[in-house]
């Protein structure tokens, strides 16, 4: 294979636990691989966008624990949400100065889903915070995103392995899945069940596009980590780092994969 081919690598969702993608694009890069396409959903999309931006895996980490999310959300007053995520905007602007899809270093699709039309949405030009916002609004917890009169929420919910803007666009897919769930053979209460079903439905329009991948990357049982658990961010980090690690020794025809001049590739 040519090391020119276009490379695309679709980051699922999950709260905290997409900070496991960061260590697998540590791995990647360090094997000399660097997708220069990004598609992602929630977690995975903001993710790819810091990234994309020209922030390092190891510099994204940092940021996150260094930030205090929950300061930047404050009441709702609705029946649509008990949070607005207004001040996460400001939180954006401070990383991703830009706010635009063209001046991402590596190109980008973020997805959304459409409340009102029941549809995935897939951005890819113009405002970057804004669907960014909408991609991660956990429905329930924060008020729908507003953008061009129409309302969205949280990407995963209908695509949370978003291979579409790749397909027949990238040579290569690559999937990333941050949920994996282990076996479970003791339900404590009603909120693991209740996180246990969510995440099983998460995953089930994960796996129903892993077919599309020509590599799936999932490091396991990330799925104990809670959505806001970011007090395990460095060991979420180490679990999706070493799981690539093996996962390109398991799978040494990915080295093809390898850039010539060993750096990120830019449009």
């Amino acid at each position: 294979m040519s090391s020119d081919l276009k490379i695309g690598i679709a980051l699922s969702g999950g709260g905290v636990r997409g900070v496991a993608h960061l260590g697998v694009l540590k791995a990647l890069n360090e094997s000399g691989i660097f997708p220069n396409r990004f598609s992602g959903s929630s977690a995975g999309a903001i993710a790819a966008a810091l990234y994309c931006s020209g922030h390092t895996p190891e510099e994204i980490l940092e940021i996150i624990l260094k930030t205090n999310y929950f300061k930047f959300l404050k009441p709702a007053i609705s029946w649509t949400g008990i949070l607005k995520m207004d001040l996460v905007e400001e939180l954006y602007r401070k990383y991703l100065t830009s706010n635009s899809f063209e001046s991402l270093q590596i190109p980008l699709s973020v997805t959304a889903t459409d409340v009102r039309r029941a549809k995935a949405v897939y951005f890819s030009e113009g405002e970057l915070i804004k669907p960014l916002m909408a991609s991660s609004c956990i429905p329930g917890m924060f008020d729908p995103i507003l953008i061009d009169n129409h309302y969205y929420i949280d990407g995963g919910v209908l695509n949370n392995l978003p291979v579409e803007p790749l397909d027949g666009v990238c040579d290569v897919v690559i999937g990333v899945n941050c949920n994996h769930l282990p076996v479970e053979h003791n339900i404590k209460n009603i909120k693991s069940l209740i996180e246990r079903s969510i995440i099983m439905t998460m995953n089930y329009n994960v796996y129903s596009r892993k077919h599309v991948c020509d590599y799936f990357i999932e490091p396991q049982g990330l799925a104990r980590y809670g959505v806001f658990d970011t007090k395990k961010a460095k060991d979420i980090f180490q679990a999706g780092y070493e799981t690539a690690v093996k996962f390109v020794e398991d799978n040494p025809s990915i080295l093809e994969l390898k850039s010539k001049t060993g750096k990120k590739k830019i449009k």
